[in-house]
């Protein structure tokens, strides 16, 4: 119901499934509008290496736009938002802090909350969420592969890690993401 009647962009790759159906597919099914699908490292399809970067392309069975958050843009510009009502971040994590989908989550909160468009998180479980182990990153060393002071596995589930970034004001300016 959140997303019906609206334009929506999606996070998405290829753990964005329900059952053995991607997410896009199922929205698009369900008449949800997706004007656009942004895709974090190793792409929409999962199939680029790590630390391989990939061009923006088109889902072609569909017609969408696919942004690469990954390389060159890590972060959705303005105009990759223009038109779009909410966000839809669905994308698997295991909780730790190495892994580059938190960094993508950051990214696309601070854009929505740039561009004033709210994102709906499709929580998943956390594999690892019965620990958390490692030491906390020191922000020196801070980076893609590493941007907030966690321990190497945090144990939270990627919308746990959401509110975790509008609690503790990590995004620039301290803004806050309206999270769904």
């Amino acid at each position: 119901p959140k997303l019906k009647g609206k334009k929506a962009g999606v996070v998405v790759n290829q753990t964005s499934l329900i059952c053995n159906t991607h997410i896009v597919d199922s929205l698009l099914s369900l008449g949800i509008n997706i004007m656009k699908i942004f895709s974090p490292e190793h792409g929409y399809k999962g199939k680029a290496e790590a630390g391989e970067t990939y061009s923006d392309s088109v889902l072609t069975k569909h017609n969408i736009e696919i942004i690469s958050l990954y390389g060159n843009k890590i972060k959705p510009e303005t105009e990759d938002l223009a038109g779009i009502d909410i966000i839809v971040f669905d994308i698997q994590d295991v909780g730790a802090r190495f892994y580059t989908y938190i960094s993508t989550l950051h990214y696309i909160m601070e854009a929505c909350a740039e561009n004033n468009i709210p994102l709906l998180i499709l929580d998943r479980p956390n594999p690892n969420g019965h620990y958390v182990d490692g030491p906390v990153l020191d922000l020196k060393f801070k980076s893609f592969v590493g941007m907030h002071p966690v321990p190497v596995v945090h144990g939270m589930t990627i919308a746990e890690y959401a509110k975790m970034i509008n609690g503790e004001k990590w995004l620039s300016n301290s803004m806050s993401c309206q999270l769904n």
